[in-house]
């Protein structure tokens, strides 16, 4: 490998790795905005399964963002627990997204 094309894959690694922070950032600040982290925390159960225990979950499930998606938006009852999970209706699909992604992304 010639030093351009080293130069360019670190270069890409670098964007790539500010990206995610980025996204891990927007996705913290959209948590918090949403009243989320009032109910769930990354590694630990608060009112509703923590992000690890989703993440976890749903693995394997190709559907698994939009599921979560869904679930966020629309509320949950009895999923998790006798304690329902508010809908977050005026939460955006983006935004939705952004949140799904990040704790499906959880890990230990």
């Amino acid at each position: 490998m010639n030093m351009k094309t080293r130069s360019s894959l670190v270069l890409l690694a670098l964007c790539c790795a500010a990206a995610g922070a980025a996204q891990a950032a927007d996705a913290q600040a959209i948590l918090k905005d949403n009243g989320c982290m009032s109910c769930h925390a990354k590694d630990e159960k608060i009112v509703g399964p923590s992000f690890l225990v989703l993440a976890d979950k749903y693995r394997n499930d190709k559907d698994a963002v939009a599921t979560l998606m869904q679930s966020i938006q629309n509320g949950v009852k009895g999923k998790w627990g006798r304690i329902p999970m508010p809908a977050h209706r005026n939460m955006s699909q983006d935004d939705l997204k952004v949140v799904a992604t990040h704790i499906l992304a959880s890990k230990p």
